[in-house]
């Protein structure tokens, strides 16, 4: 790290200016720029150009406003709890569109003697998710705000040229091979949904409502208060069922000792459904899986147990299906669209086809397979987030050398 230098980021920009908003385009006057807001941007450094909003620029507005190949994008205002504002983006010019940035942003134009591009959007990026980031907000409205002086007057320290231009294309090669990771996985789920659809519609059942293979009539959980210490008892919350099925991702600790408890104790392979919720999100199902400690579901969701000749795995997928939540979204009933409900009476009417159990387990194990699959790839690609965070922090602070991190690269 001894060739590395400190610099303000300041001194690494040739300009830097505040972006604008521009007027709505009218006949005669049509639009001449697509302007890139908060939207346009995710939390990994991401640009979006094919959303823009297409405004209209006087020509010395644009001018002086429009976005360069190589410029960062920093996000000046907006952030939001526990979100600090400062997200910063690489502007790559596609085709011949003319991009300005709204006035929520401002542009930085990286002096290139100096600063690679594509390095300092790293490092900036990188250093919006460190603790010293919350220095440079400010909130005197319900709107944060970048003391942008300050962030300009940050001292970072920079490799050689020739080292950042390597450091940038390693991590850009990590960051490709997510995004194709993630491309993949999104392919697999489609490819799955459309054999189960397939196979969903030619079972060689006749229709039938739900309650017939129901050995009990839906039950509602129950939702005790949560508290803040550890009881040994954890609590499901909605969150937990999505629509691709059970995920324990919102647990809540609730007290141990209440008789109540014991009516919604779970065990491994139950099926859940949520009773109330958005339309969208109403009547999610779930199997249960075991996460180690004893657990109950809430009030605002209902076991389903099927009968000896519905298998619990077949009749997920079923409720899952795109026809069945067509029926549950319309069965669905509330004043307010953010909370509807449905009640066990509803599910019980639900029209499903329901074959002899041969034809449920080939079903269910085609869907294993492919779920199989699915996991594989996602495992990738969380491997591959994990040593692209590792190396942002070892690359970008000079931890490991280059040289290091592409003999890692050749092993993937």
């Amino acid at each position: 790290m001894s060739e590395w230098e400190q610099k303000r980021i300041h001194d690494l920009l040739t300009r830097h200016f505040p972006g604008a908003w521009g007027e709505e385009p009218v006949p005669g006057r049509g639009s001449n720029v697509s302007v890139l807001r908060s939207i346009n941007l995710d939390n990994d450094g991401h640009v979006d150009i094919s959303t823009g909003a297409l405004r209209r620029f006087s020509s010395r507005e644009l001018a002086d406003r429009r976005l360069q190949d190589g410029d960062l994008l920093l996000e000046a205002s907006g952030g939001g709890p526990g979100k600090p504002v400062g997200r910063v983006a690489l502007f790559r010019q596609e085709g011949d569109g003319a991009y300005a940035s709204s006035n929520f942003f401002r542009t930085l134009r990286v002096d290139r003697r100096v600063a690679d591009p594509s390095f300092l959007a790293w490092r900036l990026h990188w250093l919006h998710g460190r603790p010293e980031i919350w220095r440079f907000q400010q909130q005197t409205t319900g709107i944060i705000n970048l003391r942008y002086a300050d962030y300009l007057n940050t001292q970072i320290f920079l490799p050689p040229l020739t080292d950042q231009r390597r450091i940038a294309e390693i991590l850009d090669t990590l960051d490709t091979q997510l995004a194709i990771s993630a491309q993949i996985v999104d392919k697999l789920w489609a490819k799955q949904a459309a054999i189960t659809d397939y196979q969903l519609d030619n079972v060689a059942a006749k229709e039938a409502s739900l309650g017939i293979f129901l050995a009990l009539s839906p039950r509602n959980g129950f939702s005790p208060k949560e508290v803040d210490d550890w009881t040994g008892l954890l609590a499901l919350g909605l969150g937990c069922l999505t629509s691709s099925g059970f995920a324990p991702r919102q647990l809540k600790n609730v007290p141990s000792r209440d008789s109540r408890n014991s009516a919604a104790f779970l065990g491994d392979g139950d099926l859940l459904m949520s009773r109330a919720n958005t339309r969208d999100l109403v009547g999610l199902v779930g199997r249960y899986r075991d996460i180690g400690t004893p657990c109950i579901y809430p009030d605002l969701m209902m076991r389903l147990t099927p009968t000896s000749n519905c298998r619990t795995e077949f009749l997920e997928i079923v409720l899952q299906s795109p026809e069945v939540r067509r029926q549950i979204q319309a069965m669905s009933q509330g004043t307010s669209e953010s909370m509807v409900k449905i009640s066990g009476a509803t599910v019980k009417q639900l029209l499903v086809r329901v074959p002899e159990i041969p034809e449920q387990d080939r079903i269910v194990k085609t869907r294993e397979t492919g779920h199989r699959g699915i996991q594989i790839e996602q495992e990738r690609g969380k491997k591959l987030a994990l040593l692209k965070q590792g190396l942002m922090e070892d690359l970008l602070t000079g931890r490991v050398r280059v040289s290091q991190a592409e003999t890692v690269l050749e092993d993937l």
